[in-house]
């Protein structure tokens, strides 16, 4: 039988949800911008779109000014606008709907699996109607969504798929990088994300011409100074903002690494420690290689929960605790049970590299014996 755990076993050890990881290198790669005089969209974006590139199977890469700006570019490229509908999941950041509004289109919110939080399959297709142009699967906190299904759904009905990878930089499913499914994908490199540039987004295209699209939006419509092919956007990113990005990307395989490494010590652990609690540790689907954007369990009585953990230290997020189309700027009535339950239950423990052992086995301590209470 298990010991349970006394308050003076747990102690107070500051442990933070999140941690920006920026050092010499990135201060050094904003320098070099700074003394070259080239500021805006130069050869600093172009570098990182050709190394981007290399990790998603050498698609055309794109970069812009947020992982919004990623989306709804991708979106306008490929012809969505006023009249079209698109399905996409209510569990996610308000953006995912927010790009598709911003074209015209309708949201249609869709139901998700309960495992993993990304969009379900079958509720996808029972959303799809005459209208529909497109579906928007979210990869939610570094896991694939369930592509090889929703691809078959989109290929049935005729539809294009855009990939919000905002959350999933390097990410697989069957070996397959994410961003690599649909006929677009769109990155973020906020600064909370697995890899920042201080801000940006990058837009993954299947195929050239898409891209050109995108980098004719990107910048008034022009690829030429004063030659305006198509009505654009200013969403360009910047060559400061590209070469923080590349030392970034350079670093995220060995800091993706560490991300793993700490979801299977937390799940190991949390297993062995909280079972009987009614806490839920996140699984991982059969192939998929999910990069731990946040390590989110499920709690139904997460409020508690979470309260107590802060009073050890333990800093803890709550992505996403109302569902988009409950939001104000959506406000619609919908049965989305699965989405509910979620938004009611899940909770976001500290995962990130730059977590010590100690630190890791304190979350462990900590929420061992606030779920036990």
């Amino acid at each position: 039988m298990r010991s349970p755990v006394e308050l003076d076993d747990v102690g107070y050890l500051d442990v933070p949800a999140s941690a920006v990881q920026i050092g010499e290198e990135e201060r050094a790669a904003t320098l070099r911008v700074l003394d070259s005089g080239m500021l805006a969209q130069g050869p600093e974006v172009a570098q990182f779109e050709s190394e981007f590139a290399a990790h998603v199977d050498g698609r055309p890469c794109v970069a812009v000014n947020s992982g919004t700006s990623a989306l709804l570019l991708a979106l306008v490229a490929l012809g969505i606008g006023p009249g079209d509908e698109v399905v996409v999941p209510s569990f996610s950041f308000a953006a995912t709907a927010n790009a598709v509004a911003l074209t015209g289109a309708r949201p249609v919110f869709a139901d998700i699996e309960p495992a993993h939080f990304c969009l379900d399959p079958a509720a996808v297709e029972a959303a799809v109607t005459t209208r529909t142009a497109a579906i928007v699967p979210v990869h939610l906190y570094g896991h694939p969504a369930p592509m090889g299904r929703i691809v078959d759904v989109a290929a049935k009905h005729g539809l294009a798929v855009v990939e919000d990878a905002a959350q999933a930089h390097l990410a697989a499913l069957d070996g397959r990088p994410v961003g690599t499914f649909g006929q677009v994908a769109a990155f973020s490199f906020y600064p909370t994300k697995n890899m920042t540039a201080g801000e940006g987004g990058m837009v993954v295209c299947a195929d050239e011409a898409v891209a050109r699209t995108v980098r004719l939006l990107r910048n008034q419509g022009m690829e030429r100074r004063y030659a305006n092919e198509i009505v654009g956007y200013n969403m360009r990113m910047t060559d400061l903002h590209a070469a923080i990005g590349r030392v970034q990307l350079d670093a995220l395989p060995g800091r993706t690494a560490q991300r793993r490494r700490n979801a299977a010590f937390l799940s190991e652990e949390l297993v062995a420690r909280t079972g009987g609690t009614g806490l839920v540790v996140p699984p991982t689907a059969p192939g998929a290689a999910p990069v731990w954007h946040q390590y989110t369990v499920r709690a139904p009585d997460r409020d508690r929960l979470r309260s107590r953990l802060a009073e050890r230290g333990v800093g803890t997020g709550v992505y996403y605790p109302t569902p988009i189309h409950r939001l104000p700027a959506y406000a619609v009535e919908l049965d989305l049970p699965v989405t509910e339950q979620a938004a009611a239950e899940v909770l976001s423990l500290p995962v990130h590299p730059a977590l010590s052992k100690t630190q890791l086995e304190h979350v462990v301590t900590a929420l061992t014996w606030a779920a036990e209470r």
